[in-house]
């Protein structure tokens, strides 16, 4: 019985330590850097989608994005949620965008006119990624901190599949 028991022990010890070094390996340690910028956040174009997380229409959307973004070298998708769904079948408002002044009138135009803005770098796999809440919660103590007030937008800007930028303009 005594064997048992030390085998299993070892078992998930062994289990715990390889588990907790791939999370470590896929970036689940790093931390997010939070830094203040002193100019406006840049101007974006794109599509607003409004109905519920599953529709093709938000695929339809990406791809489209996704598109003008591999047209125009430099630019990033960003994604702004206006109203975050709580479940499958909530309604979400989401801008997607990138980084340019395209003259197409297809297109939505978002200017900011703030001055400065916050910026978050956020560096890990998707599947240990930090969640949009913990992002803004090390905002808002940054902010706090430093006795700044957010506007209350988060703009997400996809840098690659294992690095995220949250950009939030200050008020």
């Amino acid at each position: 019985m005594k064997k048992k028991f030390l085998l299993v022990i070892s078992v998930l010890s062994v289990l715990v330590i390889v588990g907790y070094w791939g999370f470590d390996k896929l970036g689940g340690n790093t931390p997010i850097e939070v830094k203040l910028i002193e100019k406006q956040p840049e101007n974006l174009v794109g599509l607003t989608y409004r109905g519920i997380p599953g529709n093709e229409d938000l695929g339809n959307i990406f791809r489209k994005m996704e598109t003008q973004k591999g047209l125009h070298p430099g630019s990033h998708l960003h994604t702004i949620y206006e109203v975050e769904p709580a479940g499958k079948l909530d309604t979400m408002i989401v801008f997607v965008g990138i980084n340019q002044n395209l003259p197409d009138a297809e297109l939505e135009f978002r200017s900011f006119k703030n001055q400065s803005y916050l910026l978050a770098k956020i560096q890990s796999n998707k599947w240990v990624m930090a969640s949009p809440e913990t992002v803004k919660e090390k905002l808002l103590d940054f902010a706090q901190a430093n006795q700044l007030e957010l506007s209350g937008i988060y703009i997400d800007k996809i840098i690659s599949k294992n690095e995220v930028q949250v950009i939030a303009p200050i008020k």
